[in-house]
């Protein structure tokens, strides 16, 4: 006889690692960082217990987070537009190759991954430095050297690079699992190419525009390491901003509420996403 609640039990117990692995990594770090956020900082640095809402106060006066938080917002929209535009045709060349040459083309856009991000960030300085093979070769014309790092535009190619992966595959996967006859379909019935991509295929690789650009937007928007390489003190993006507060300026408060402020606006934005993407999903596909 088939017992319901045995069935649950046993679903719960199968959960149970994942769930406890998640609770304590990160649900027991997060509620931390919210209580740190009401507290203060004693003159040595440690975490004054003194309930307050102080440090909300002095982040909504702070007229250089917002500023800050702008600058990051502006970068991630940046990337994750660019990367959209240049990884939808090359997830739809991917697509429509044989499936020996689609291993073979996963496999080219998955090789970065075999290096440490880190790693290709300092090839990047070695190639945008003041005396890197960009600016060695521009010199051969007498054209160089051009200020090619510190400042937001040598942020945003080696965002675009670092993301570029995480655009292209779930578009491919969109891309893989699409009925290619609705496009002869279309054709058929009189629709132009632009009609035929945005009428039918393009509300159908929505999920993997969606997810791409979640998983491009999320790290690009709260990145430190590749804005403090090579933007240098002339871009300073949130993650600066918190490494700055738990690091050398040892305010483990202040760095808090900057965290549980960034992680709601950015929950809110996301939110607002998915709910604009279903909309126009609806839209299209009304039946």
């Amino acid at each position: 006889m088939y017992n319901a609640r045995t069935e649950q039990r046993r679903a719960w117990l199968q959960a149970s690692p994942a769930l406890i692995w998640l609770g304590f990594f990160f649900l027991a770090p997060l509620v931390l960082i919210l209580i740190y956020s009401f507290q203060g900082r004693a003159d040595d640095g440690t975490v004054l217990w003194n309930w307050s809402l102080a440090n909300y106060q002095k982040l909504f006066a702070d007229g250089s987070f917002w500023r800050t938080l702008w600058l990051s917002t502006w970068i991630a929209l940046v990337v994750t537009a660019i990367t959209l535009v240049v990884s939808y045709p090359l997830a739809f060349f991917m697509a429509t190759r044989s499936p020996k040459r689609r291993g073979l083309l996963v496999l080219a856009v998955m090789i970065p991954f075999w290096t440490n991000f880190l790693v290709r960030i300092y090839a990047w300085k070695v190639l945008l430095g003041n005396n890197g093979v960009v600016n060695r070769f521009l010199d051969q014309f007498d054209l160089g050297p051009l200020q090619m790092i510190n400042n937001p535009s040598a942020v945003i190619m080696a965002l675009i690079y670092g993301e570029l992966p995480y655009m292209i595959l779930p578009l491919y996967a969109a891309l893989e699992r699409f009925d290619w006859v609705q496009l002869e379909a279309a054709r058929d019935l009189g629709a132009g190419r632009f009609q035929t991509f945005w009428r039918v295929l393009f509300p159908q690789t929505l999920p993997g525009i969606t997810a791409g650009s979640i998983l491009v937007f999320v790290p690009t928007v709260g990145t430190f390491a590749v804005s403090d390489i090579l933007g240098g003190t002339s871009v300073n993006m949130v993650g600066n901003s918190l490494s700055l507060q738990f690091g050398s300026a040892s305010n483990w408060a202040y760095g808090s509420a900057i965290s549980m402020i960034f992680m709601l606006l950015l929950l809110g934005a996301i939110l607002l996403y998915f709910k604009a993407t279903r909309e126009v999903n609806d839209g299209e596909n009304p039946g």
